[in-house]
């Protein structure tokens, strides 16, 4: 039985790996989305860092991305951006694409 148990621990750990991977993932997925919304509000570099740390904070209130772009849609059209919910799906596909480019790069 110690093979089964060797492939139950690896298998557990590859998954462990892959979630935590996952959330790196999401997590800068969604600061870059900060500074992209950052710069469409032409905010000051200090301001753009700031917001995009609010952004990642805000994903964490519910699961998915909902919340996220109910943030970013209601910050930018607050800032008078002319944006709809579809511009901002768009930008989070985009932005989840470039941060896994950015984190396997890393490794």
């Amino acid at each position: 039985m110690t093979t089964f148990d060797d492939r139950e621990r690896a298998f557990e750990s590859k998954f462990a790996r892959d979630e935590e991977m996952a959330f790196r993932i999401v997590a800068r997925r969604n600061r870059l989305l900060g500074q992209w919304a950052a710069e469409l509000m032409k905010l000051t570099p200090a301001e753009a860092d700031s917001y995009a740390k609010t952004v990642v904070h805000a994903d964490l209130e519910e699961a998915g991305d909902d919340d996220v772009v109910r943030k970013l849609l209601g910050d930018l059209t607050a800032a008078g951006v002319d944006i709809d919910e579809g511009a901002v799906r768009r930008a989070l596909e985009e932005q989840t694409i470039e941060a896994r480019r950015q984190l396997m790069e890393a490794q």
